[in-house]
C-alpha cells in the first residue's frame, strides 16, 4: 500500500483513503507527493 503526505498540512494518508477522491482529509488540499526513502550507501572495498 503507498502512503502519500499532504504538501500543505504534512501529515501521511493512505492509497486506500484517497481511492475514491484525490484530496486531503484533513485539510482539503489537493496536492500531495510520495515521501522518499532513506537508502543507505556502502562504499566498495
Amino acid at each position: 500500500m503507498t502512503t502519500y503526505k499532504c504538501f500543505k498540512c504534512e501529515k501521511k494518508i493512505s492509497s486506500a483513503n484517497l481511492k475514491k477522491r484525490f484530496v486531503c482529509p484533513y485539510c482539503g488540499s489537493k496536492i500531495f507527493y510520495k515521501p522518499r526513502v532513506k537508502t543507505k550507501k556502502i562504499k566498495a572495498i
